[in-house]
């Protein structure tokens, strides 16, 4: 049997960009194609936060940004939703009230999409929505590289007592054997913390650390080369916690941090794993009642597009 075409996403010289359905770049739903490669998928969750709400918002907000996305992606030379089927997947509807749930829910619904070799683009929600994908993840390919672009650790023990929060993911990935800790980093990590010891604990987990000043001095070639080596060739996930940027790049997020990385480096950074065997990727802490002027949320989206565009160069993982 032929491969099908992959359906792209609507013609903005036909159908204004401003009107339709708000799916992500303007995409096919999943019901409405036989197969996908690659699927984004919304969780609006955001129970685990620990200071400001809103990220459970975050998936409409990128999804409204990323009406202006074009289908050719000039730096990576590819044009993904034509050499893939990409679709939304819509959005998996969590108990808001019962983190233990929502959890062992979303888990549930991340292995049923990926049942086919769907890959998943998954916009959150806050963080603590890593930990399940992950499960899911080491469940089709045993335990994975994993790239944390982040201003913080997220391998904190507990918050008030709580082992899930979105401050607590990796901690909990590592303790359940997802994640390779030969192959584990955080990037554009950076402001106080609540003791050196925070840094043991995290080194202890096999985590290596590339702050946002190692990125400003170094450059995005000599972090990418750095990242590259630590990963080589193993099943890598990465999830990108959008306070990685700036408040001045990314003011919308839930707990910002001064001294981030600029989105122009994010990017670059992202496509320089391009050859890297990507399985899988996250979006989170998008919180769009304190962006301004869409900024956060246009940052996100093209972070979204750019994973996106990863995935389907790697069409055959």
């Amino acid at each position: 049997m032929p491969e099908q075409t992959p359906i792209g996403p609507v013609d903005s010289s036909r159908v204004p960009r401003f009107a339709g359905f708000a799916t992500f770049a303007r995409l096919p739903r999943l019901d409405q194609v036989e197969r996908a490669d690659v699927a984004v998928v919304g969780v609006p969750f955001d129970a685990g936060v620990s200071y400001r709400p809103g990220a459970r918002f975050g998936p409409a907000a990128l999804r409204e940004a990323s009406r202006l996305l074009r289908p050719y992606h000039p730096e990576l030379d590819v044009s993904p939703f034509a050499e893939t089927q990409v679709v939304d997947a819509g959005d998996i509807a969590l108990n808001p009230f019962n983190i233990g749930e929502a959890i062992e829910t979303l888990q549930d619904e991340a292995e049923a999409l990926t049942a086919g070799g769907t890959r998943l683009v998954t916009v959150g929600g806050d963080h603590t929505i890593a930990l399940p994908l992950l499960r899911a993840a080491a469940k089709k390919h045993g335990p994975v590289a994993l790239l944390h672009f982040d201003a913080h650790l997220d391998t904190w023990d507990t918050y008030f007592g709580e082992p899930y929060t979105h401050g607590t993911p990796f901690r909990r990935a590592s303790e359940e054997g997802l994640l390779d800790t030969e192959a584990l980093s955080h990037v554009g990590t950076r402001g106080p913390l609540y003791g050196k010891r925070d840094l043991e604990e995290d080194r202890r987990l096999g985590f290596g650390i590339v702050t946002s000043g190692d990125v400003m001095r170094r450059g995005v070639a000599e972090t990418v080369d750095a990242l590259r080596q630590r990963i080589g060739g193993r099943p890598l996930y990465i999830s990108v916690d959008i306070d990685v940027l700036d408040p001045a790049h990314a003011p919308g997020t839930g707990t910002p941090e001064a001294g981030g990385m600029t989105s122009r480096e994010l990017l670059e950074i992202l496509r320089g794993l391009r050859d890297c065997n990507l399985i899988g990727a996250d979006v989170v802490e998008l919180a769009p009642a304190y962006d301004h002027a869409e900024i956060t949320a246009i940052a996100a989206s093209h972070v979204a597009y750019d994973l996106v565009s990863l995935l389907s160069l790697g069409k055959g993982a």
